[in-house]
């Protein structure tokens, strides 16, 4: 899941004095969804081609070419040229996919008449986004931030936690509010974003380092256990081949970015997926050059 750098939650430290005026906290709009919950065709944004004007997570599948939509109304296939919703009418504020096909995890709050609890907690989905079961934390965390390790879990709920079952979560000592957590799970390297910089963990959420010299980054996502990609808040391109300790800057996406994913492409080049307010566009060049998805 990814917020802006404007809509971040206060850590309870002090902030460094370039990054505080960027830090405010974003209105989650519990209940405001379309109640239905019914699944089907759903009307993009104006002059998008997106389902919402308020994604939170995008995931792609690099082996079925699924593309997945988390958005403030819920979870959307994208892959085709109509968006289609699956599920509930949830706001889907984090969101990951798990190593198993049709797994994913998610947090937020519940549709308008849904009866379960606010905030939602973990949830669990093994139908690839048309249910979802109650794991742990349900009425105590909506994790704006959330992704899967090889190890387990990190979310940020305004307090880092780290999990190995999903069930039971440990605080962890971070000292920052991050705009986005993104993992693999391969691997318990995890970075953070946040806007003094770059944080990096090797150990599945428990300790973190700044990455001395890393770009600021806004939008982060794994394409493997080892290859990144980043994106900074001017929507500059960057791309790591060490789990996030250097960065190599290659390109530009235009428009004002929501989103970021990543997957492992050919000739050493991840294939870097964004949702955009102009739409999804899609770099098979690792970051140098992009293009509408629909013209992939």
């Amino acid at each position: 899941m990814s917020l802006p750098f404007s809509s971040l939650p206060r850590p309870a430290a002090a902030l460094a004095a370039a990054g505080a005026l960027l830090l405010t906290l974003s209105a989650c709009s519990p209940g405001s969804s379309d109640p239905s919950g019914a699944p089907g065709a759903a009307s993009p944004t104006a002059g998008s081609g997106l389902p919402s004007s308020h994604v939170h997570g995008l995931s792609v599948n690099s082996e079925t070419g699924q593309i997945m939509l988390a958005t403030h109304e819920g979870l959307f296939d994208i892959s085709k040229s109509t968006s289609v919703q699956i599920g509930p009418s949830i706001d889907l504020m984090g969101f990951t996919a798990a190593m198993d096909e049709g797994v994913f995890y998610a947090s937020g709050h519940p549709g308008k008449d849904s009866t379960m609890p606010n905030p939602l907690g973990l949830l669990k989905s093994s139908d690839g986004g048309k249910t979802w079961a109650q794991v742990s934390r349900q009425g105590e965390s909506d994790f704006h931030a959330l992704t899967t390790t090889k190890s387990g879990f990190v979310g940020f709920d305004g307090t880092m936690r780290a999990s190995t079952d999903g069930t039971t979560w440990k605080t962890v000592a971070a000292g920052f509010a991050p705009a986005v957590l993104a993992g693999n799970p391969y691997s318990d390297t995890v970075l953070a974003t946040t806007p003094e910089g770059l944080r990096r963990s090797a150990d599945a959420g428990n300790t973190w380092t700044l990455i001395q010299g890393a770009p600021v980054i806004q939008f982060a996502a794994f394409a493997s256990a080892a290859e990144a990609a980043g994106v900074a808040p001017d929507g500059s391109v960057y791309t790591s081949v060490d789990g996030g300790l250097s960065w190599k800057r290659t390109g530009k996406i235009d428009g004002s970015v929501q989103a970021v994913a990543a997957s492992e492409g050919s000739a050493g080049s991840p294939w870097i997926w964004a949702a955009t307010t102009a739409g999804l566009v899609v770099s098979t060049d690792g970051g140098a050059t992009f293009r509408p998805a629909d013209a992939a």
